[in-house]
C-alpha cells in the first residue's frame, strides 16, 4: 500500500509502498476513505511529540471502510466506520467507568502506532469504532477527527456548558472553530480570540457575537466588558502560555476554563496567572479526545441537523499534499481544516 512516511522532521513526508497491515484478533483494517490533518500531527512533525519517531506514519482522524476483521470484532466487510484516536481497552476502570479517554493502556494511531496517512490502516480494539450514518460524508467525517470529538466533550463532559452561557474560545483553528459552532448549537453565547482578520471575519459570520484580535490590547479585560463580567467557560485552543493566560483572566468569578490545546515540546511547562485562579475560585480542566460512547449523540446531532459542521472543512487534498499542509502550521492559518481525500495520489 501507499503511505507518506516522516523520515526526518520539518521535512516532506515521503510516499512508499510498504506492505499492507496485519489485522489483530479484536481489530479491522479499513481502506482509508478521508484522514484530517491536525496541529497534534504537526507537534510530531516538528519533533515536539515524544512519541512520534523517524519512521512513522501520521494519522488519527480517520475514517474507512472495513475489508477485514478479526474473530474478536463485531465488524464485517463493507461496513463503514469512524474510530477515535484513543483506542481504550473497554476493561480497565477508567474503561467501564466511562473515562476511557485516560485509559492506562491506550493505543493512538500515528503516535507510537501507524497512522492513516496511507491507503489501509491497522485497527485494533474495534469496540472503540462508531458506525458512520447511511450517506455521512467521509470528508464530513474525518473533519470531525479529533478537534470536533475534543470540542464536543470539553463542553459537554467537562465544562457542561449550559444555554445562555457566555463562551470564550482562544484560537479559531480547527478545534476553536468546533467549540464555536457547538456552542451556538448548544445556546451558548460565543466570543473568540485571533490573530488572523480573515479568520476572526469567518467566526462572526458562524455567529460569534464579538471576535477579539489579540495583538490589539487586553483581550481579556476586553472580554470581560463585552460579556459583562466574563466568560462563563473558556476554551484554550492552541496550547501556548499566552492564550492559557488569556483564557483565564477572561473568566468570571468561579468561571470554567477548559485546556484542549496541545502543551508539549517547549510549551509543555508555562508561567500561569495563578492568583487568578485563586481569587477567582476558578475550576481549571484538561480534556483530551471523547469516550468512544459519545459518538452517537453527537452524530446524532450532525445528521438531524441540530449542528452543521460542514464549515469546518474548508480543503480537500491528496496524499501528497500532506507535507504541504503540515508546513502551514508553522504561521497563521487561513479559516477551515484540510482533509487527505485521496490516499492513492
Amino acid at each position: 500500500m501507499r503511505a507518506a512516511i516522516l523520515k526526518a522532521y520539518r521535512q516532506d513526508l515521503v510516499i512508499e509502498t510498504v506492505p499492507d497491515p496485519v489485522c489483530e484478533p479484536d481489530g479491522v483494517i479499513l481502506r482509508v476513505l478521508a484522514c484530517g490533518v491536525c496541529r497534534s500531527d504537526w507537534h510530531g512533525w516538528v519533533g515536539e511529540h515524544p512519541r512520534v519517531k523517524p519512521g512513522a506514519i501520521p494519522g488519527h482522524e480517520y475514517c474507512g471502510e472495513v475489508v477485514a476483521a478479526g474473530p474478536q470484532a463485531r465488524w464485517a466487510p463493507g461496513d463503514r466506520v469512524i474510530a477515535p484516536f484513543i483506542l481504550a481497552c473497554g476493561q480497565c476502570p477508567d474503561c467501564q467507568s466511562g473515562n476511557s479517554t485516560i485509559c492506562k493502556s491506550q493505543r493512538v494511531p500515528g503516535f507510537g502506532e501507524p497512522g492513516a496517512y496511507a491507503e489501509y490502516i491497522s485497527v485494533p480494539r474495534a469496540h472503540n469504532l462508531a458506525r458512520l450514518p447511511e450517506g455521512f460524508s467521509p470528508v464530513l467525517a474525518a473533519g470531525l477527527g479529533c478537534r470536533v470529538t475534543t470540542a464536543w466533550h470539553a463542553l459537554t463532559g467537562r465544562a457542561a456548558i449550559q444555554a445562555g452561557e457566555w463562551l470564550a474560545v482562544h484560537g479559531t483553528g480547527g478545534i476553536g472553530l468546533s467549540a464555536l459552532i457547538i456552542g451556538r448549537a448548544l445556546g451558548a453565547r460565543v466570543v473568540v480570540v485571533d490573530v488572523v482578520p480573515e479568520k476572526l471575519r469567518h467566526a462572526l459570520e458562524l455567529g460569534a457575537e464579538a471576535a477579539f484580535d489579540a495583538r490589539e490590547g487586553d483581550v481579556a479585560a476586553r472580554i470581560v466588558e463585552a460579556t459583562g463580567g466574563g466568560a462563563h467557560v473558556s476554551i484554550e485552543a492552541l496550547g501556548i502560555e499566552a492564550t492559557a493566560n488569556a483564557s483565564l483572566e477572561c473568566l468570571r468569578p468561579l468561571g470554567r476554563h477548559v485546556q484542549v490545546g496541545l502543551p508539549t515540546g517547549h510549551t509543555a511547562r508555562m508561567e500561569i496567572n495563578m492568583n487568578a485562579v485563586y481569587m477567582k475560585q476558578l475550576a481549571v480542566y484538561g480534556t483530551r479526545g471523547m469516550p468512544a460512547w459519545k459518538y452517537p449523540s453527537l452524530l446524532d446531532m450532525i445528521t438531524r441537523g441540530v449542528v452543521d459542521m460542514s464549515p469546518l472543512v474548508a480543503r480537500t487534498v491528496p496524499l501528497s499534499g500532506a507535507s504541504a499542509e503540515l508546513r502551514a502550521f508553522d504561521g497563521p492559518m487561513p479559516p477551515g481544516v484540510a482533509v487527505i481525500d485521496d490516499l492513492t495520489r
